[in-house]
């Protein structure tokens, strides 16, 4: 098993995580059963379970009912993958905007290493 951990951020709260609790108990199943995908799988997971986004972002996808969910995350020079961000993609492409919060939690993770 490939472990993983939430991005925690200052405050002590994991976005993924309050995003999937923001789910109902089939949806928030369907995604947590990609990230078991990522922990079996680890950085050969295949497409369509993972692709690769930007940089050192890559995306887990998970599809319930007509729901795309997407969870942005990246794997440390430590060997885990941090999951970073997640959200309900209603656009072919993932928003700019999303990214961008990927990018800022991983410079935060990174930060928050690099003083530990």
């Amino acid at each position: 098993m490939w472990p993983y951990e939430f991005y925690r951020n200052a405050q002590g709260e994991e976005p993924v995580r309050i995003f999937l609790n923001s789910l109902d108990s089939k949806a928030r199943a369907k995604v947590l059963q990609t990230v078991t995908i990522l922990a079996e799988f680890g950085p050969l997971v295949p497409f369509p379970y993972s692709s690769h986004v930007q940089g050192k972002i890559r995306e887990l996808r998970a599809h319930y009912g007509k729901t795309l969910y997407r969870v942005l995350y990246f794997h440390d020079h430590q060997g885990l993958f941090i999951l970073l961000h997640a959200f309900a993609k209603n656009t072919a492409k993932i928003p700019m905007r999303e990214i961008q919060i990927a990018h800022a939690r991983i410079h935060d993770y990174l930060s928050q290493k690099k003083g530990d």
